[in-house]
């Protein structure tokens, strides 16, 4: 079952195999500097899934383009 994550982050774990969706054309407005348009962001470190030696694993994402 996809995890949300953050901003326009779905993440599913398949044994160990991590699928991270976007949709491209998201657009949550400029950057905080107005340099980019943010399109998708996990809002800092995310844990999205344990590893086979119950570590956990964690996604820090930014996804931009330019205006």
């Amino acid at each position: 079952m996809p995890q949300n994550i953050g901003k326009n982050i779905k993440a599913t774990v398949k044994g160990s195999t991590l699928t991270i969706v976007v949709d491209l054309d998201a657009d949550f407005g400029p950057s905080s500097s107005g340099k980019t348009i943010l399109i998708a962001s996990s809002e800092g470190n995310q844990t999205v899934a344990k590893n086979s030696k119950g570590q956990e694993v964690k996604l820090g994402l930014n996804l931009y383009r330019k205006p």
